[in-house]
Protein backbone atom coordinates (compact mmCIF):
# COMPACT_ATOMS: atom_id res chain seq x y z
CA UNK A 1 0.00 0.00 0.00
CA UNK A 2 1.35 3.30 -1.28
CA UNK A 3 -0.54 5.59 2.00
CA UNK A 4 2.54 6.03 3.57
CA UNK A 5 4.50 7.63 0.32
CA UNK A 6 2.13 9.91 0.46
CA UNK A 7 1.30 10.79 4.06
CA UNK A 8 5.49 11.65 4.02
CA UNK A 9 5.54 13.80 0.93
CA UNK A 10 2.76 15.80 2.07
CA UNK A 11 4.25 15.81 5.90
CA UNK A 12 7.56 17.30 4.21
CA UNK A 13 5.30 19.52 2.69
CA UNK A 14 3.79 21.18 5.09
CA UNK A 15 6.69 21.45 7.08
CA UNK A 16 8.63 23.05 5.13
CA UNK A 17 5.69 25.42 3.67
CA UNK A 18 4.88 26.47 7.75
CA UNK A 19 8.90 27.06 8.15
CA UNK A 20 8.96 29.26 5.25
CA UNK A 21 5.90 31.23 6.48
CA UNK A 22 7.45 31.56 10.15
CA UNK A 23 10.40 32.61 8.25
CA UNK A 24 8.58 35.75 7.24
CA UNK A 25 6.80 36.33 10.61
CA UNK A 26 10.57 36.72 11.76
CA UNK A 27 12.82 37.99 9.66
CA UNK A 28 10.21 40.27 7.64
CA UNK A 29 7.46 41.45 10.00
CA UNK A 30 9.90 41.15 13.18
CA UNK A 31 6.24 39.44 14.76
CA UNK A 32 7.37 37.26 17.68
CA UNK A 33 3.97 36.10 18.64
CA UNK A 34 2.74 35.47 14.59
CA UNK A 35 6.21 33.38 14.79
CA UNK A 36 5.66 31.49 17.59
CA UNK A 37 2.37 30.34 16.45
CA UNK A 38 3.56 29.18 13.35
CA UNK A 39 6.28 27.25 15.37
CA UNK A 40 3.96 25.95 17.22
CA UNK A 41 1.86 24.67 14.49
CA UNK A 42 5.16 22.66 12.90
CA UNK A 43 5.26 20.81 16.28
CA UNK A 44 1.54 20.33 16.25
CA UNK A 45 1.85 18.65 12.86
CA UNK A 46 4.96 16.35 14.02
CA UNK A 47 2.57 15.15 16.72
CA UNK A 48 -0.46 14.67 15.17
CA UNK A 49 1.67 12.12 13.29
CA UNK A 50 3.86 10.66 15.80
CA UNK A 51 1.69 7.36 16.09
CA UNK A 52 2.65 7.08 12.48
CA UNK A 53 4.71 4.03 11.59
CA UNK A 54 8.32 6.17 10.65
CA UNK A 55 7.46 7.71 7.14
CA UNK A 56 10.82 7.93 6.17
CA UNK A 57 10.88 4.50 5.37
CA UNK A 58 8.33 4.69 2.87
CA UNK A 59 10.37 7.46 0.73
CA UNK A 60 11.29 6.93 -2.96
CA UNK A 61 12.61 10.13 -4.55
CA UNK A 62 14.04 8.51 -7.28
CA UNK A 63 11.30 6.68 -8.08
CA UNK A 64 8.61 9.78 -7.58
CA UNK A 65 7.07 10.15 -10.94
CA UNK A 66 6.31 13.72 -9.72
CA UNK A 67 9.07 15.46 -9.20
CA UNK A 68 10.36 16.68 -13.03
CA UNK A 69 6.68 18.02 -13.19
CA UNK A 70 6.47 21.65 -13.05
CA UNK A 71 4.49 24.55 -14.19
CA UNK A 72 5.65 28.42 -15.34
CA UNK A 73 3.57 29.31 -12.46
CA UNK A 74 5.71 27.94 -10.04
CA UNK A 75 9.30 29.72 -10.80
CA UNK A 76 7.66 33.29 -11.02
CA UNK A 77 8.12 35.06 -7.22
CA UNK A 78 7.33 39.07 -7.74
CA UNK A 79 7.84 39.64 -4.18
CA UNK A 80 7.54 38.14 -0.52
CA UNK A 81 3.86 38.46 -0.55
CA UNK A 82 3.84 35.87 -3.18
CA UNK A 83 6.49 33.65 -1.30
CA UNK A 84 4.33 33.27 1.12
CA UNK A 85 1.35 33.06 -0.58
CA UNK A 86 2.65 29.72 -2.12
CA UNK A 87 3.81 28.56 0.75
CA UNK A 88 0.35 28.98 2.73
CA UNK A 89 -1.23 27.05 -0.38
CA UNK A 90 0.79 24.92 0.28
CA UNK A 91 0.07 24.42 3.67
CA UNK A 92 -3.01 24.01 3.31
CA UNK A 93 -3.25 21.49 0.40
CA UNK A 94 -0.82 19.57 2.22
CA UNK A 95 -3.35 19.35 5.67
CA UNK A 96 -5.94 18.57 3.52
CA UNK A 97 -4.27 15.18 1.87
CA UNK A 98 -2.87 13.96 5.34
CA UNK A 99 -6.51 14.37 6.77
CA UNK A 100 -8.10 12.41 3.78
CA UNK A 101 -5.76 9.77 3.41
CA UNK A 102 -5.26 9.40 6.92
CA UNK A 103 -8.37 8.36 7.30
CA UNK A 104 -7.46 5.10 5.52
CA UNK A 105 -5.45 4.41 8.43
CA UNK A 106 -6.68 2.37 11.74
CA UNK A 107 -5.88 5.58 14.14
CA UNK A 108 -6.03 8.51 11.55
CA UNK A 109 -3.73 11.42 12.36
CA UNK A 110 -6.08 14.37 14.21
CA UNK A 111 -5.32 17.14 11.15
CA UNK A 112 -8.80 18.93 10.65
CA UNK A 113 -8.35 21.25 13.64
CA UNK A 114 -4.70 21.75 12.60
CA UNK A 115 -6.22 22.82 8.90
CA UNK A 116 -8.43 25.42 10.45
CA UNK A 117 -5.54 26.96 12.32
CA UNK A 118 -3.57 27.16 9.21
CA UNK A 119 -6.46 29.04 7.15
CA UNK A 120 -6.26 31.51 10.12
CA UNK A 121 -2.36 32.30 10.47
CA UNK A 122 -2.30 31.89 6.41
CA UNK A 123 -5.19 34.74 6.37
CA UNK A 124 -2.91 36.74 9.40
CA UNK A 125 0.51 36.40 7.80
CA UNK A 126 -1.02 37.36 4.28
CA UNK A 127 -2.70 40.74 5.48
CA UNK A 128 0.20 41.72 7.09
CA UNK A 129 2.83 41.75 4.16
CA UNK A 130 -0.11 42.52 1.46
CA UNK A 131 0.59 46.27 1.50
CA UNK A 132 -3.21 46.79 0.20
CA UNK A 133 -5.75 48.42 2.54
CA UNK A 134 -4.17 51.70 3.62
CA UNK A 135 -4.31 52.99 6.66
CA UNK A 136 -6.57 56.02 6.98
CA UNK A 137 -5.06 58.82 6.10
CA UNK A 138 -5.59 62.50 7.26
CA UNK A 139 -3.91 64.56 5.05
CA UNK A 140 -2.51 64.18 1.48
CA UNK A 141 0.14 66.24 -0.18
CA UNK A 142 -0.16 66.01 -3.92
CA UNK A 143 3.32 66.84 -4.67
CA UNK A 144 3.97 68.88 -7.96
CA UNK A 145 7.53 70.70 -7.85
CA UNK A 146 6.19 73.61 -10.28
CA UNK A 147 3.41 74.72 -7.73
CA UNK A 148 5.78 74.91 -5.05
CA UNK A 149 7.24 78.46 -3.79
CA UNK A 150 10.16 76.89 -2.44
CA UNK A 151 12.25 73.86 -3.10
CA UNK A 152 10.36 70.57 -3.19
CA UNK A 153 11.93 68.80 -0.77
CA UNK A 154 11.99 71.42 1.89
CA UNK A 155 8.20 71.63 1.35
CA UNK A 156 8.01 67.81 1.41
CA UNK A 157 10.07 67.66 4.67
CA UNK A 158 7.82 70.60 6.07
CA UNK A 159 4.55 69.13 5.09
CA UNK A 160 5.05 65.66 6.52
CA UNK A 161 6.71 67.51 9.98
CA UNK A 162 3.24 69.45 9.64
CA UNK A 163 1.22 66.68 9.51
CA UNK A 164 0.93 64.68 6.34
CA UNK A 165 0.70 61.26 6.56
CA UNK A 166 0.64 60.23 2.96
CA UNK A 167 2.46 62.05 -0.62
CA UNK A 168 1.34 61.59 -4.22
CA UNK A 169 3.84 62.29 -6.39
CA UNK A 170 1.83 63.88 -9.66
CA UNK A 171 4.29 65.24 -11.75
CA UNK A 172 2.20 64.85 -14.99
CA UNK A 173 5.04 66.47 -17.35
CA UNK A 174 7.69 64.08 -16.64
CA UNK A 175 8.89 61.35 -18.68
CA UNK A 176 8.79 57.79 -17.16
CA UNK A 177 12.62 57.73 -16.18
CA UNK A 178 12.17 61.19 -14.28
CA UNK A 179 9.14 60.13 -12.68
CA UNK A 180 11.00 56.91 -11.29
CA UNK A 181 13.85 59.24 -10.58
CA UNK A 182 11.28 61.24 -8.20
CA UNK A 183 9.48 58.53 -6.99
CA UNK A 184 12.60 56.97 -5.70
CA UNK A 185 13.94 60.41 -4.33
CA UNK A 186 10.39 60.84 -2.34
CA UNK A 187 10.48 57.07 -0.56
CA UNK A 188 14.21 57.30 0.34
CA UNK A 189 13.43 61.04 1.78
CA UNK A 190 9.74 60.24 3.56
CA UNK A 191 8.74 56.74 3.07
CA UNK A 192 9.78 55.45 6.16
CA UNK A 193 7.30 58.25 7.98
CA UNK A 194 4.52 58.49 5.56
CA UNK A 195 2.81 56.57 2.26
CA UNK A 196 4.50 57.08 -0.32
CA UNK A 197 1.83 57.07 -3.40
CA UNK A 198 2.63 57.44 -7.48
CA UNK A 199 0.20 59.02 -9.88
CA UNK A 200 -0.95 57.35 -13.11
CA UNK A 201 2.16 54.94 -13.28
CA UNK A 202 1.74 51.16 -11.40
CA UNK A 203 4.73 50.40 -13.36
CA UNK A 204 6.52 53.21 -11.60
CA UNK A 205 5.29 53.04 -8.65
CA UNK A 206 6.51 49.34 -8.00
CA UNK A 207 10.21 50.13 -9.57
CA UNK A 208 10.19 53.09 -7.31
CA UNK A 209 9.58 51.14 -4.29
CA UNK A 210 6.45 53.52 -3.50
CA UNK A 211 3.27 51.95 -1.48
CA UNK A 212 1.10 52.61 -3.90
CA UNK A 213 -0.75 53.95 -7.02
CA UNK A 214 -3.67 56.48 -8.04
CA UNK A 215 -5.47 55.89 -10.66
CA UNK A 216 -8.03 58.27 -12.73
CA UNK A 217 -10.42 57.51 -15.08
CA UNK A 218 -8.52 57.38 -18.29
CA UNK A 219 -5.89 55.29 -16.83
CA UNK A 220 -4.96 52.23 -16.13
CA UNK A 221 -8.32 50.52 -15.21
CA UNK A 222 -7.96 49.24 -11.49
CA UNK A 223 -9.09 45.51 -12.40
CA UNK A 224 -6.09 45.58 -14.61
CA UNK A 225 -3.66 46.65 -12.34
CA UNK A 226 -4.73 44.47 -9.29
CA UNK A 227 -4.49 41.81 -11.78
CA UNK A 228 -0.77 42.42 -12.46
CA UNK A 229 0.19 43.68 -9.58
CA UNK A 230 -1.89 42.18 -7.04
CA UNK A 231 -1.48 43.18 -3.12
CA UNK A 232 1.85 44.37 -4.23
CA UNK A 233 0.66 47.90 -4.29
CA UNK A 234 -2.36 49.88 -2.73
CA UNK A 235 -4.28 50.86 -5.30
CA UNK A 236 -6.40 54.34 -4.93
CA UNK A 237 -9.03 55.69 -8.05
CA UNK A 238 -10.42 59.09 -8.67
CA UNK A 239 -14.27 59.15 -8.68
CA UNK A 240 -16.67 62.06 -9.31
CA UNK A 241 -20.03 60.21 -8.64
CA UNK A 242 -20.87 56.78 -6.86
CA UNK A 243 -21.41 54.44 -9.72
CA UNK A 244 -17.55 55.21 -10.18
CA UNK A 245 -17.26 54.74 -6.71
CA UNK A 246 -19.11 51.59 -7.45
CA UNK A 247 -16.99 50.08 -9.82
CA UNK A 248 -13.88 50.42 -8.35
CA UNK A 249 -14.73 48.93 -5.38
CA UNK A 250 -15.78 46.28 -7.38
CA UNK A 251 -12.67 46.41 -8.72
CA UNK A 252 -10.91 46.46 -5.76
CA UNK A 253 -10.03 49.96 -5.07
CA UNK A 254 -8.35 50.26 -1.34
CA UNK A 255 -9.59 54.20 -1.42
CA UNK A 256 -11.33 56.10 -3.59
CA UNK A 257 -10.62 60.03 -4.44
CA UNK A 258 -13.76 61.89 -4.15
CA UNK A 259 -14.07 65.01 -5.80
CA UNK A 260 -13.41 67.62 -6.93
CA UNK A 261 -15.22 69.40 -3.51
CA UNK A 262 -14.43 72.97 -5.06
CA UNK A 263 -12.90 74.66 -7.95
CA UNK A 264 -9.25 74.21 -8.53
CA UNK A 265 -6.50 76.00 -11.04
CA UNK A 266 -4.66 72.97 -11.05
CA UNK A 267 -7.03 71.21 -12.88
CA UNK A 268 -9.76 72.17 -14.56
CA UNK A 269 -12.78 70.44 -13.85
CA UNK A 270 -16.40 70.85 -16.30
CA UNK A 271 -18.99 69.47 -13.12
CA UNK A 272 -17.73 69.85 -9.15
CA UNK A 273 -19.00 67.06 -7.28
CA UNK A 274 -19.13 68.99 -4.51
CA UNK A 275 -19.39 67.94 -0.45
CA UNK A 276 -22.87 66.32 -1.38
CA UNK A 277 -21.21 63.71 -3.46
CA UNK A 278 -18.73 63.20 -0.12
CA UNK A 279 -21.67 63.28 2.13
CA UNK A 280 -23.11 60.40 -0.75
CA UNK A 281 -19.99 58.71 -0.71
CA UNK A 282 -19.57 58.44 3.22
CA UNK A 283 -23.15 57.12 3.70
CA UNK A 284 -22.60 54.71 0.90
CA UNK A 285 -19.17 53.40 2.15
CA UNK A 286 -21.06 52.48 5.75
CA UNK A 287 -23.99 50.69 4.01
CA UNK A 288 -21.29 48.61 1.48
CA UNK A 289 -21.42 44.87 2.02
CA UNK A 290 -17.87 44.53 1.12
CA UNK A 291 -14.41 45.57 2.29
CA UNK A 292 -15.01 49.56 2.52
CA UNK A 293 -13.05 51.06 0.22
CA UNK A 294 -11.19 54.40 1.91
CA UNK A 295 -11.22 58.07 0.93
CA UNK A 296 -10.03 61.55 0.42
CA UNK A 297 -11.49 64.26 -0.54
CA UNK A 298 -9.95 66.19 -3.38
CA UNK A 299 -10.25 69.85 -5.54
CA UNK A 300 -9.72 72.88 -4.21
CA UNK A 301 -9.60 72.38 -0.66
CA UNK A 302 -8.12 75.21 1.77
CA UNK A 303 -7.91 75.70 5.21
CA UNK A 304 -11.28 77.93 5.43
CA UNK A 305 -13.67 75.56 3.10
CA UNK A 306 -12.21 72.29 5.04
CA UNK A 307 -14.75 72.65 7.46
CA UNK A 308 -17.35 72.35 5.03
CA UNK A 309 -16.13 68.61 4.30
CA UNK A 310 -15.78 67.79 7.93
CA UNK A 311 -19.60 68.19 8.50
CA UNK A 312 -20.21 66.28 5.37
CA UNK A 313 -18.15 63.17 7.48
CA UNK A 314 -14.55 63.70 5.54
CA UNK A 315 -12.15 61.57 7.13
CA UNK A 316 -8.82 62.66 4.35
CA UNK A 317 -8.70 65.14 2.57
CA UNK A 318 -5.76 65.19 -0.66
CA UNK A 319 -4.22 69.15 -1.11
CA UNK A 320 -1.83 70.32 -3.74
CA UNK A 321 -1.64 74.08 -3.48
CA UNK A 322 -2.81 74.58 -0.54
CA UNK A 323 0.35 73.28 0.73
CA UNK A 324 2.96 73.47 -2.27
CA UNK A 325 2.48 77.15 -3.11
CA UNK A 326 2.26 78.75 0.95
CA UNK A 327 5.41 80.02 2.00
CA UNK A 328 5.34 78.14 5.57
CA UNK A 329 4.14 74.02 4.27
CA UNK A 330 4.48 73.16 8.22
CA UNK A 331 1.81 76.04 8.65
CA UNK A 332 -0.68 75.43 6.19
CA UNK A 333 -0.68 71.19 6.71
CA UNK A 334 -1.36 71.69 10.50
CA UNK A 335 -4.05 74.15 9.71
CA UNK A 336 -5.53 71.77 7.37
CA UNK A 337 -5.34 69.19 10.21
CA UNK A 338 -7.14 71.42 12.29
CA UNK A 339 -9.96 72.60 10.10
CA UNK A 340 -11.09 68.85 9.38
CA UNK A 341 -10.69 67.78 12.96
CA UNK A 342 -12.61 70.36 14.30
CA UNK A 343 -16.11 69.25 13.79
CA UNK A 344 -15.39 65.99 14.56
Amino acid sequence: MQIPRVLDANFNRAREALRTMEEAARFLLNDAALSRELKQLRHDITAALAHVADLTYARDTPGDVGTATTTAAEGIRRSTADVVAAAGNRLTEALRVLEEYGKVLPNPPAVEALRYRAYELQRRLHAALAPGQPHPWRLCLLLTESLCQRPWQQVLDAAVDGGVDCVQVREKDMNAAALLDRARDVVKRVGHRVTVIVNDRADVALAAGAHGVHLGQGDLPCAHARKLFGRQLIIGVSTSNLDQAQAAADAGADYCGVGPMFPTTTKHKPVLAGPGYLKQYVDWAHQHPGPKPGHLAIGGITADNAGQLATAGVYGIAVSSAICHATDPQAAAQALVTAIDRDQ
